[in-house]
């Protein structure tokens, strides 16, 4: 298959989480109508991405919901997995490491780092803290391919690029600052400050 556009792939992993929790209560079809109203998206767009991928229903009885998970598993997952490192264990990192840890089989937190001596060597949910002049060292021993950034924005290129020369291949960037680092590593910017200004407008005028 080849790559998927960002916004199919982010309505993957929505259609994933609702259909899990769909057969959690115990149902085992979904008509896309259905599907959508659960995510606020159209009937359309749902068939839409579904068959982008390959996968079509049995008309009378709508979409096989276990069916279809496995086909996203094996679509957004890798098949060994992979290593996530937070970087930055402030309040934000900390809750993050907190949240994720268990969350996906197939994406393990399995270090964090930061640079205060008062939290070096701490566990966070069972994750050892290192010190961030160790960072390559723990890529290269864990495997490490992904990191959450979550550091101050003063320090956030620097400490991106040195993730970069680490080997790290993408990053989930957490921090006010937009990184542009080279297309070698995929980077995904979240501005929580952006995205709070944004419900703020719609609100106001709303």
């Amino acid at each position: 298959m080849k790559v998927l556009p960002e916004k199919t792939v982010e309505r993957l992993s929505e259609y994933r989480r609702a259909l899990i929790k769909c057969l959690d209560s115990g149902q085992t079809h979904i008509y896309s109508h259905q599907l959508a109203k659960l995510l606020n998206l159209t009937a359309v767009q749902v068939r839409r991405d579904l068959m982008f991928i390959g996968y079509s229903s049995l008309q009378r009885k709508g979409y096989d919901i276990k069916a279809l998970v496995d086909l996203i598993v094996s679509i957004l997952d890798a098949k060994e997995g992979l290593n996530i490192a937070v970087v930055g264990m402030g309040n934000l990192g900390t809750a993050i490491t907190s949240y994720f840890t268990g969350k996906r089989s197939r994406l393990n937190i399995v270090a964090v780092f930061d640079i205060d001596q008062k939290t070096i060597g701490k566990a966070f949910n069972g994750i050892a803290c290192y010190n961030i002049s160790e960072l390559k060292k723990m890529v290269q021993e864990k495997n490490i391919k992904i990191a959450i950034l979550t550091v101050p924005p003063n320090v956030a290129t620097q400490t991106a690029n040195d993730l970069k020369e680490a080997g790290i291949a993408g990053i989930l960037n957490f921090t006010t600052v937009p990184l542009h680092i080279g297309e070698q590593i995929y980077v995904e910017d979240y501005d929580m400050v952006t995205s709070i200004e944004k419900v703020a407008y719609f609100v106001k005028n709303k």
